[in-house]
């Protein structure tokens, strides 16, 4: 078992990950809230959480990894304000939420397929669990950690003498609203206190409603992560994941919840990865479309391509985005497949170096071990290359190091030639020609949900001077 060490926002430092069983570990991910596609900003998150889990396993420990689905109850302002990202979602594309779910929660996993990472051992939709919600908030309530005010339940932070250890910040300090100027609850007791469950006094037009001990109503957004997490991974847990949006509130109010409802230490470690922005500031949307894996497929990379590129960076540092940027890394992964598939192809009937292997390898879990530096891990692979020692200990090499790498680096690249017959075409052709109409209409939701579809499918379609053209996998 190799020890891993990466930075706790918890502690504030690099520390020795030392888990609560012996060789197991607990890690949970703040998963998608399903309304739209993950753009690539949000899929660098979920690209650098599979490296950890990957490292774990590389290092020898038994990980069991849970994610949750964000299906109900996470509004346009963390600050309970707004309205619920699921059914703006449903307005703007007249569908129930529950299509709005699956159509989305598939378009992710489908994303994830296609930069290799690896889908969380347990993945469980917020709508699965409301018996578990209303259990906790019953017992904060008996406990005396929260309260009911304009038939809303809240959670009292000032009940709490270190509501803030996560984020380091204070009530003073925080504005109505962490993403939006938003107005504030009047209901609250505390600026900082925040809903455990709305009621039908919040939204009367909300979808999804469940009948509750404080009235028909729905969770907030909050609640379902310590609820989820716990149902799996019981009461204590060893490393909780998201970006770095999440630490305050979201990660912060699930500590506040957890501990009052358990009595006791929730998580060890908390693990963030930073931001991707566009030059110029955040990332938005070009002509229509967000940047997601699609549009990138669209313009000729391999979407492996992007996940070498949030390789090449370190996790905590903001990384920035530019086409420019990803054709220089597209060039360096072509040079590395080359390369690769080369000593593939040649072969070697010599027995593997021992030696050599466990030099590179521990080279290897030395550049993870160190907050998983995989820029550094990467370097180790590029020296290995060039090292004089036989091919077959390379081709050895390759494949360990891509355990946790995943840039398929021994995969032959398959042939594009498909046969289509004559149905499909006319499909492929109907729905290319419904996408030119929406966006005539500069209905751009219907737009990119037609091309995730198509590309669901294998098929890749790309705007040119010349029209629309598409091709299949």
């Amino acid at each position: 078992m190799n020890t891993l060490r990466f930075y706790n926002t918890l502690t504030k430092k690099i520390d020795d990950f030392v888990p609560n069983v012996e060789g197991k570990v607990s890690l949970y991910t703040c998963g998608p809230t399903v309304y739209h596609f993950a753009h690539i900003g949000n899929l660098r998150s979920y690209i650098m959480e599979d490296i950890l889990d990957r490292s774990l396993r590389y290092a020898g420990y038994d990980v069991k990894r849970v994610m949750n689905i964000t299906d109900v109850g996470h509004l346009s302002s963390d600050a309970d304000t707004g309205n619920d990202k699921m059914v703006e979602g449903a307005k703007r594309e007249h569908k129930t939420v529950m299509e709005i779910a699956k159509f989305y929660t598939d378009a992710f996993f489908s994303d994830c397929e296609k930069l290799n990472i690896r889908i969380p051992d347990v993945v469980e939709p917020a709508t699965n669990c409301i018996s578990e919600f209303i259990n906790m908030i019953e017992v904060l309530l008996e406990k005396g950690y929260a309260y009911i005010a304009g038939e809303n339940v809240y959670f009292d932070t000032s009940k709490l003498d270190k509501y803030y250890t996560l984020s380091n910040q204070n009530e003073e300090e925080l504005m109505i609203g962490v993403r939006d100027d938003v107005d504030e609850d009047t209901n609250k007791k505390n600026k900082a206190d925040f809903v455990l469950w709305f009621t039908k006094s919040k939204f009367e037009d909300q979808e999804l409603k469940w009948d509750s001990p404080w009235g028909k109503g729905y969770p907030g957004w909050h609640i379902e992560c310590s609820c989820i997490s716990m149902k799996h991974l019981g009461e204590y847990l060893d490393i909780h994941c998201g970006g770095v949006d999440n630490i305050f509130p979201h990660h912060t109010n699930e500590i506040a919840q957890s501990e009052s409802f358990t009595g006791h230490k929730w998580c060890n470690y908390w693990f963030h990865v930073n931001h991707l922005n566009v030059r110029g500031g955040k990332m938005s949307k070009s002509k229509g479309d967000i940047l997601t894996v699609s549009v990138l497929q669209e313009q000729g990379y391999n979407p492996l391509v992007y996940r070498m590129f949030c390789l090449q960076s370190h996790y905590r540092k903001p990384l920035e985005f530019s086409y420019e940027i990803l054709d220089n890394m597209k060039i360096a992964y072509d040079k590395l497949k080359k390369s690769t598939l080369r000593i593939k192809a040649e072969g070697d009937s010599s027995a593997v170096d021992t030696k050599a292997f466990d030099e590179y390898k521990a080279k290897f879990m030395d550049a993870l071990s160190n907050d998983l530096n995989t820029s550094s891990a990467i370097t180790v692979l590029y020296e290995m290359l060039k090292a004089d020692i036989n091919n077959a200990t390379k081709l050895a090499l390759i494949e360990d190091f891509d355990q946790v790498l995943c840039l398929d680096l021994l995969k032959e690249e398959e042939s594009a030639a498909c046969a289509v017959d004559s149905e499909l075409e006319n499909y492929i052709l109907e729905r290319i020609e419904a996408r030119k109409e929406a966006k005539k209409n500069k209905d751009f939701a219907t737009a990119d949900s037609i091309r995730e579809e198509l590309a669901s499918k294998g098929i890749t379609i790309k705007d040119t001077r010349e029209g629309t053209v598409w091709t299949m996998e």
